[in-house]
């Protein structure tokens, strides 16, 4: 990260493919919420640098990482359940990517270790959690309650403490499609929201500026108020970031 907060700064949005030959449906519905981050991204200025890390590998992800003022995580296939020790078999298991697993719990890590605001977006709560030592729950058994076989699933969220007030508005549907879930809390990381039913739906950490949702504020339905106040939420992250490294 650089130690003067361009005004248009540099964010890395990270997630797993292009391409996706074996389920073209998920690609596009994967496209549709990347795209409005990007425009989101773009309206409220910055310069976005996507990076598809099943296809980059993991030292392209890092360097993407490393030039970036903050960074966005995607979602997209279950995480690898040997990556937190879960049971290689369980119900919903589909594909897994191992090497755009490596690649984003290494970005998870290099973001807590440099102090680079970091927004993780459903699997990319879940990785942060993994990355920082948590576990996932493999399935929900209140599944129906977070995931629609062809929609998204409207919800509400409650928030838990004061670290994304002002920034999440409880009061307004939020947009849910998973069947996993934040088991045991990472090290370092407390719950910002719950949903009714216990299921961790938001967690931030302590001392870095990392932040994880498991809904979908960038569907395009509510990209321009829900993803837009999380993005304003790590720019500012990013200024505080900058001005600590100066002064340091």
């Amino acid at each position: 990260m650089s130690d003067v907060l361009d005004p248009h700064p540099r964010l890395a949005l990270l997630h797993l493919r292009t391409s996706r030959r074996h389920a073209p449906w998920f690609q596009e519905k994967l496209d549709v919420l990347n795209d409005a981050t990007v425009r989101v991204a773009e309206r409220l200025g910055w310069r976005v640098e996507p990076v598809a890390s099943a296809e980059a590998g993991v030292e392209a992800t890092l360097a993407t990482v490393d030039r970036a003022d903050a960074v966005v995580l995607m979602g997209g296939e279950d995480v690898d359940p040997r990556t937190y020790g879960g049971p290689l078999d369980y119900p919903g298991s589909g594909m897994h990517e191992p090497l755009a697993d490596e690649a984003h719990l290494a970005a998870v890590r290099r973001c807590v270790e440099a102090g680079t605001p970091l927004l993780g977006l459903c699997r990319g709560l879940q990785l942060v959690n993994v990355a920082l030592g948590g576990t996932l729950v493999a399935h929900l058994p209140t599944v129906s309650g977070h995931r629609h076989p062809d929609d998204f699933v409207r919800n509400r969220v409650r928030l838990v403490g004061t670290a994304l007030e002002g920034d999440v508005d409880a009061e307004q549907d939020v947009r849910c499609t998973h069947h996993q879930a934040v088991d045991r809390l990472g090290d370092g990381l407390v719950v910002a929201a719950l949903a009714g039913d216990g299921v961790v739906e938001a967690a931030v950490h302590e001392t870095a500026p990392v932040t994880g949702v498991q809904w979908h504020p960038e569907h395009p339905d509510t990209a321009d108020d829900q993803l837009a106040a999380l993005l304003e939420r790590l720019r500012r992250q990013a200024a505080e970031a900058t001005t600590l490294s100066v002064a340091g």
